[in-house]
């Protein structure tokens, strides 16, 4: 039987089959899956756990030996198989699909390995588990729903992101899970259970690096032209992942821009009406008097060409780009050239 890593609680619940495989590329999920599995089994007095890596090497015998020995303590027994290259090889192809043929009693087989392809599914083994017990395939979570993933995983950590807080999450982890995973713990352990906005996960993710892409912006909207420069290639230097310093620019961009349409002539309390924090009020403000229409527009057009640049969606250096965008926040249609270091990578 072939489930989905999302089936596997609701089956568990109705009982325990004699064999499952666990497979897929995405480390965080088939994990989980491994971990219901063996938390189930001991639930129904599964007490003695046995842990096999077949590595290149391998005496599959041991498999045999322990499926045919009684538990040590007179109940049942788990068999825990890790597959780490998914490729069994002769012997244990025979000692797998042997196995399958005559599961022995009060013992339960979980053999977990990375996806596996065509080639492997189609073969005898994995057919002879396939027919023996349960067989889950762990999909990637999709680019589209990884900030609503992003939020139930929070939800189980007693947090609350707001839509746009896991989008920027999303963006930071590149759909990589258990990184996601790891800078919701690390958002818990700074800021407690509760609600989350993107602030929150900014500050957050920002927290271990020489510079933020905070502290970028802050010295855009400062006009610190020469700073900037210090701190983009500080970030690139760093690791910093483009997609988190396009969304700090662009919020910056939009806010600028919105309030230069509306013709604030009040540009502090217009800030306010716009959500920016108080003590960075006086920054949008003096960036706005600098910019004015013309140049907020600028820079909110250079923000969508950075967007598509950064997504893969138009050609060109996404740092050059950032750059540019950077700058224009800083110096509006003076800006100056990127410098040659950042726009051809040889920072």
């Amino acid at each position: 039987m072939r489930l989905r890593a999302e089936q596997l609680e609701a089956h568990l619940r109705g009982g325990l089959a004699p064999v499952y495989l666990i497979h897929g590329d995405e480390p965080l999920l088939a994990a989980r899956a491994a971990d219901l599995v063996r938390a189930r089994a001991r639930e129904r007095g599964y007490d003695e756990r046995r842990v096999f890596h077949a590595e290149p090497g391998f005496d599959w015998g041991a498999l045999a030996e322990a499926a045919g020995a009684l538990s040590l303590f007179g109940g049942r027994q788990l068999l825990d198989l890790r597959l780490p290259t998914g490729k069994p090889g002769e012997q244990g192809a025979r000692a797998l699909a042997a196995y399958a043929e005559a599961p022995p009693p009060d013992t339960l087989l979980l053999v977990t390995a990375p996806r596996l392809d065509r080639a492997a599914q189609r073969s005898a083994w994995y057919r002879a588990l396939d027919a023996a017990g349960v067989v889950v395939q762990v999909w990637p979570v999709e680019r589209a729903r990884l900030p609503g993933w992003i939020r139930q995983e929070g939800a189980r950590l007693g947090l609350r992101l707001d839509a746009e807080a896991a989008r920027l999450l999303a963006e930071r982890a590149e759909g990589n899970l258990l990184a996601a995973a790891q800078e919701l713990e690390k958002i818990r352990l700074l800021h407690g259970e509760g609600a989350v906005d993107a602030a929150a996960v900014l500050e957050a993710v920002s927290d271990s690096a020489r510079y933020g892409p905070q502290d970028l912006a802050d010295a855009a909207l400062a006009g610190e032209a020469a700073r900037v420069a210090r701190i983009l290639a500080g970030l690139r230097a760093e690791g910093e992942a483009p997609a988190l310093v396009l969304w700090v620019l662009a919020r910056e961009a939009r806010i600028l821009a919105a309030m230069a349409a509306e013709g604030a002539r009040a540009p502090e309390a217009a800030a306010a009406a716009h959500g920016v924090w108080e003590r960075r009020r006086p920054l949008v403000a003096g960036a706005l008097r600098r910019l004015g229409r013309a140049g907020a527009r600028a820079a909110l057009a250079q923000a969508a060409r950075a967007d598509r640049v950064v997504k893969g969606a138009e050609r060109g250096e996404p740092w050059g780009e950032l750059l540019e965008l950077a700058l224009l926040l800083a110096r509006g249609r003076g800006a100056l050239p990127a410098p040659r270091a950042l726009t051809t990578g040889e920072a």
